[in-house]
């Protein structure tokens, strides 16, 4: 069983910056790779940027240049940094970790979400 617990939301100004965390417990080493997603209200979750285990990163077009995904294996731990937040940035943050065997993912694993208020 893998736990994701999300934190560093909050409220900033257009033009700020946070920093999300996402800790992993438990299996961790079944992780094949987590995803951050927002979702704000009225709308789908989206992906808004990824790291494999590998350590390839992708991002969505709205947060290229922006936004920066990274982790630390030492501390099960991954960040996304947020720059340049724009009031369109505001939704709940979930990090999502898909598990597996190997490279075969079986299983979607989600945390609670923290919430990212961008005021204009």
């Amino acid at each position: 069983q893998v736990q994701l617990v999300e934190s560093g939301g909050g409220l900033v100004q257009a033009g700020g910056s946070l920093k999300l965390s996402c800790v992993a417990s438990g299996s961790t080493f079944s992780i094949i790779s987590i995803g951050w997603y927002r979702q704000a209200p009225g709308k789908q979750r989206e992906l808004v940027a990824s790291i494999s285990r590998g350590g390839h990163t992708n991002y969505d077009d709205s947060v290229k240049g922006r936004f920066t995904v990274s982790r630390d294996n030492t501390k099960n731990t991954v960040y996304l940094q947020m720059n340049s937040l724009k009031p369109d940035d505001t939704a709940i943050y979930y990090c999502h970790a898909d598990v597996g065997v190997g490279d075969v993912a079986t299983n979607i694993v989600a945390g609670q979400g923290t919430q990212v208020t961008v005021s204009s």
